[in-house]
């Protein structure tokens, strides 16, 4: 039989790549340690700005999750009604889902940044901020796919950046420049993406 992939091979990396799409209901089934282990590692082995690896993994499960739940409830009725639909639909997301993995920025590379590179604090704040978001970006990208290639399903709760603050304090971690909330479990249902744009609209060369 063949398969028609938007990328014209049927390589399993690619097919997974192509597969991953946000998962918001899970069904009550738990996943074992084992299975939340192998997602940690595969995040851990993102690439990351000089391998500082300045990202922390917080595990969220039974009543830890349920608070974040109830937290992200409480906090939609500070906002407009658009904002706050969607905090209510992440609420019941991380209700819904039997694990929770949460992912911080630890700050180190930015509190260590200017002994690599020799220049002052303030000149390589921004510089070392942006290369910690993008260090833990790319674990958490790491986390997606690996779920996926498992039969998995999660979602990036990207609105939970709105209570960046209060989401990370109830996680016991400092006040940091980046936070990812990510519900894991078994998909409630079968579902498909949103359709993507033609990749050619996206893309400009220069020779």
């Amino acid at each position: 039989m063949t398969t028609n992939y938007r990328y014209g091979t049927e390589n399993e990396t690619l097919r997974t790549i192509q597969s991953r799409h946000s998962v918001r209901s899970f069904i009550d089934h738990p996943l074992s340690d084992e299975q939340i282990h192998l997602l940690l590692s595969a995040a851990n082995d993102a690439p990351s700005a000089h391998n500082q690896q300045s990202w922390r993994f917080i595990v969220l499960r039974n009543e830890k999750k349920q608070a974040l739940a109830d937290l992200v409830s409480a906090r939609a009725n500070d906002f407009p009604r658009p904002s706050s639909v969607l905090l209510r639909m992440a609420a019941r997301s991380i209700i819904s889902a039997p694990v929770v993995i949460a992912v911080a920025n630890t700050g180190e590379l930015m509190a260590h940044g200017t002994d690599l590179f020799k220049v002052e604090k303030e000149m390589a704040y921004d510089f070392f901020r942006t290369m910690e978001i993008q260090s833990s970006a790319a674990a958490v990208e790491n986390l997606l796919l690996a779920a996926t290639s498992v039969g998995l399903a999660t979602v990036w709760l990207g609105i939970l950046y709105l209570i960046k603050t209060d989401v990370l304090q109830s996680l016991g971690e400092p006040e940091g420049e980046f936070m990812a909330v990510i519900p894991v479990g078994y998909a409630q249902r079968e579902s498909g993406g949103p359709q993507k744009q033609p990749v050619e609209m996206r893309v400009k060369y220069l020779d």
